[in-house]
């Protein structure tokens, strides 16, 4: 289910969507290490309820494709290229692209409304979450399309994601908590057979 055997070409031609995902947080956080040229895409982009408090709006997706340290997108990136293309394939490109900013924006927006007005963020981490809530709903209400097998990995990760959420020091929980439910309540809007 989340093992990929494509080539890299493939990977491209088949998954689109994850791979413009993959590239743009790249390209972002490429350009955010060289601050006399985009380095204010950090300062205008990461979420600060403080600023969305003041109609920063756009402050509530921006922070999805923001990451502060090479380790920090490196996990985001490795997540989406593993669980991404399936649920693209699922769903396809477009639906799949529009599930992610979804998720992530309302992940965001929960850390608005239940974290402090000081809280700062960044990561596509509560939108990687959305895609595993996804799973989640199918292992638990379309048990029938799926293996015993791919159910007992939904959960198993899940479950583990779950866990080092509030283990990992520096972790957005209510993000992360925020995506896994936005994702298993958006997921019959967006399913198809």
């Amino acid at each position: 289910m989340f093992i990929r055997t494509e080539s890299f070409q493939q990977y491209v031609r088949c998954f689109p969507a994850v791979t413009c995902y993959i590239f743009l947080m790249m390209i972002v956080f490429v350009l955010t290490l060289f601050p006399s040229f985009l380095g204010n895409i950090i300062h205008y982009g990461t979420g600060v309820n403080l600023y969305i408090a003041d109609g920063q709006w756009w402050r509530l997706l921006t922070p999805t494709f923001l990451h502060y340290s090479f380790t920090h997108i490196l996990f985001n990136g490795f997540s989406l290229a593993i669980f991404g293309p399936t649920l693209e394939k699922t769903l396809g490109s477009i639906k799949f692209a529009l599930f992610f900013l979804l998720t992530g924006t309302i992940a965001n927006i929960a850390t608005f409304f239940l974290t402090p007005l000081t809280f700062i963020h960044t990561g596509a981490s509560g939108a990687i979450f959305g895609i595993l809530g996804f799973f989640l709903y199918m292992a638990r209400f379309r048990k029938h399309l799926l293996s015993k097998n791919e159910i007992h990995t939904i959960y198993t990760l899940t479950g583990i994601a779950v866990i080092m959420t509030f283990i990992q020091p520096n972790i957005n929980i209510v993000a992360h908590i925020g995506g896994l439910l936005a994702g298993v309540i958006l997921a019959p809007l967006f399913w198809r057979k």
